[in-house]
């Protein structure tokens, strides 16, 4: 069975229901990614069949097109045998930095909802949503929000699997493909994860297949229904995860490291950066983008890093303990300027990447935070408030600080 025959085939999707309450877990995955970035710029191609991939020597095929996948072209296929299934296919060499550049833009998005998000491939990510539902409004208004944002910011589109667990939201976002979100509720995990083939599951390949089809275990349903401890003593390890799996549940979390809660951004420069000033209004940008998601979590900073990788990828930091915390990007900035402006005269090289960290959070309504008495009446904060409004009513890009309207930063 192809892996888009996997992906609709399992039970009436219709049925599932529209309740969201607890169904925190996304699985983002972009819709043939490699394939989409390389339309944008050749918007001819759309509609017909097309490969990305190397022709010369043992080439294979990186990413398809959905036009392409109905011959039964899919990737890391060998070229020579896409070409026989599909010759009418066009095929465009891989443009690597191309396809990180775009990324980056993405999870810079996933960012801004939450830094609870594990990246898996450069096109492919489980986020955790459950500390953005206060602030941003159910799993379901999330994921619609962020897929709207996404196609709107990129021009690429992205599938969402919506569910409790990682397992089930990963299955779910190959069930919504292409361009589209699947809810799957709670109370319908089962239902959802019953009718589906065992090969289905993540992890089950041709002789686990194989293995499972001794014993008649043809679908995910069939495997959840056995023993528990007879799964664990006849497939081992492995099969107790599988098991697990078939109801629904992960043998981990989210794979974040445990440390100090933090609220970070940075940008990988398209070419290295020597010019103070264009390091400097940099170092703004993402000032104000950690900002902004500090005042989005009602929270202020009292302590600030500075991520500084030179162009041979020679990483440093910096640590600042603020006097008084703040969820202003102008102090921030402020606060990191001379770190910065230290590590560029002391390093005669090229810079790589640039990062902004906040940390030491606590939250604003017992940070003390006081106006200073030489502050006006419509202070700094009350300016960066105003954005945040304008921004959450029409996007992010919508409205910025005057010193950031120039060129955008290389690479972007």
């Amino acid at each position: 069975m192809s892996r888009k025959q996997l992906a609709r085939s399992g039970g009436d999707l219709t049925r599932l229901g529209t309740d969201d309450a607890g169904a925190t877990m996304l699985h983002l995955d972009m819709d043939s990614f490699f394939v989409s970035v390389e339309l944008l710029t050749r918007p001819e191609l759309r509609g017909r069949p097309v490969i990305v991939g190397g022709r010369a020597g043992r080439g294979v095929v990186v990413s398809a097109s959905y036009e392409a996948r109905e011959f039964g072209v899919h990737a890391a296929m060998p070229m020579s045998r896409a070409m026989a299934l599909c010759p009418v296919a066009e095929v465009i060499p891989p443009s690597h930095g191309l396809y990180s550049s775009y990324s980056r833009q993405v999870f810079d998005l996933v960012a801004e909802v939450t830094p609870d998000y594990h990246q898996v491939s450069v096109d492919e990510a489980y986020i955790d949503v459950s500390r953005a539902v206060r602030r941003l409004g159910s799993p379901v208004q999330i994921t619609t929000a962020l897929r709207a944002e996404i196609t709107a910011r990129t021009g690429l589109n992205a599938s969402v699997g919506i569910a409790g667990s990682q397992v089930v939201a990963k299955l779910a976002s190959a069930r919504a493909k292409p361009a589209g979100q699947l809810l799957v509720p709670l109370a319908a995990t089962q239902a959802f994860l019953d009718p589906m083939p065992i090969e289905a599951l993540p992890g089950v390949g041709e002789k686990t297949q194989e293995g499972f089809a001794k014993y008649g275990i043809r679908t995910i349903g069939d495997l959840a229904a056995v023993d528990e401890d007879w799964a664990a003593r006849v497939f081992g390890a492995h099969g107790h995860h599988l098991w697990r799996s078939a109801h629904g549940w992960d043998s981990h979390g989210l794979d974040r490291p445990a440390k100090e809660r933090s609220i970070s951004a940075e940008h990988t420069f398209g070419a290295d950066v020597w010019d103070l000033d264009e390091l400097e209004h940099e170092l703004l940008r993402l000032s104000d983008k950690v900002a902004y998601r500090i005042r989005a979590e009602g929270k202020v900073a009292t302590s600030l890093g500075l991520k500084y990788r030179l162009a041979d990828f020679t990483t440093l930091s910096r640590s600042i303990t603020l006097g008084a915390p703040t969820d202003l990007a102008i102090e921030i900035h402020e606060a990191l300027r001379p770190a910065l402006r230290s590590l560029r005269e002391s390093r005669a090289k090229g810079v790589r990447l640039l990062g902004v960290r906040a940390a030491g959070l606590m939250d604003f309504s017992v940070s003390g935070r006081q106006a200073r008495l030489d502050e006006p009446e419509h202070s700094t904060r009350d300016a960066e408030v105003a954005l945040d409004d304008v921004r959450r009513k029409f996007g992010t890009n919508a409205i910025s600080q005057a010193s950031l309207l120039r060129k955008p930063p290389q690479g972007e």
